[in-house]
């Protein structure tokens, strides 16, 4: 029987700057713009927080019922550990998905009811990550789902539900999605350098196994460097107390040399880490630079 800790860390709280950022962000976007509604923002929290933990539990069940987990470099996985029942990982996944469905449903019904489809591609999303016959995660197309639902969508979708219609504020969202996108896409993908040799051995072809070991160093680099004209972009478009989410690459930055100067294994714990604190800092950035503003 799994443990509370246990439950807490295969919820993986250290992804969930990747669900917090795009709400913070997309709200400092409709803030600038005057648009901002509080309940909305904190919906649309709720949402993506919960998204993110359905993600993290169904792919728990599903690499551990795989046997991907069999050797794993990172963090606890309750169904590849022993620690939970396959069956208790994948309710939970679901409760999740409820929660962020339920959520959803009110944020459609005070804006616009075609955003129940987008709410249901992203649960679909989450759960064929790594579930299902043919997972895309194990196809390589892990980034583009990250970069889609908690890049352009979650941003945007933030904004749009606070604005209640397309214009402005909703094009100005858009180089914040992407900034945002290009940081969750990174942590992603540092995850993956890090797991190449297991992936390889478990018939996991991530995007990192099928780049190699050089040049998914390189894309990691590329895409801290797409964040940072994306936030610039913005600036220009808005203002430039956006230029404060530049910080938050600063943060990131110690998880670029470390990529570039060959880290593997476990010391690529510590480039998570920091991809995921820039990722929070930037979004954190953007939101009180917008305020400002």
């Amino acid at each position: 029987m799994a443990t509370a800790a246990q439950w807490l860390e295969g919820a993986r709280p250290r992804t969930l700057p990747a669900a917090v950022s795009p709400v913070l962000a997309g709200t400092g976007v409709a803030a600038y713009a005057g648009v901002e509604v509080w309940w909305r923002a904190a919906l649309a929290l709720v949402v993506a927080l919960a998204l993110q933990v359905g993600v993290n539990y169904a792919n728990d069940y599903s690499d551990g019922i795989r046997g991907t987990d069999a050797d794993r470099v990172g963090p606890l996985r309750l169904v590849g550990s022993g620690a939970a029942a396959p069956g208790q990982v994948k309710a939970a996944a679901f409760a999740a998905f409820g929660l962020a469905a339920v959520a959803g449903l009110v944020l459609a019904a005070a804006t616009a009811w075609w955003l129940v489809a987008v709410g249901a591609l992203a649960v679909l999303a989450a759960w064929y990550y790594t579930g299902g016959k043919r997972p895309y995660g194990y196809a390589g197309l892990g980034e583009v789902m990250v970069f889609v639902f908690f890049g352009l969508v979650a941003v945007v979708g933030t904004t749009y539900v606070q604005a209640g219609r397309f214009g402005r504020p909703v094009l100005d969202a858009v180089p914040t999605a992407v900034a945002i996108g290009c940081l969750a896409c990174a942590l992603l993908v540092a995850n993956n350098l890090r797991d190449i040799p297991t992936d390889e051995l478990a018939g996991k072809r991530t995007l990192a196994v099928r780049l190699g070991d050089r040049r998914t160093r390189t894309f990691y680099v590329l895409l801290l460097l797409l964040a940072l004209v994306a936030v610039v972009v913005l600036a220009a478009l808005t203002s430039w107390w956006a230029l404060l989410g530049l910080i938050g690459l600063g943060v990131a930055n110690p998880g670029t040399r470390a990529v570039q100067s060959g880290a593997t294994g476990r010391d690529l714990v510590p480039v998570l880490q920091s991809t995921g604190l820039g990722e929070l800092v930037c979004a954190i950035g953007i939101f009180v630079g917008m305020l400002v503003a």
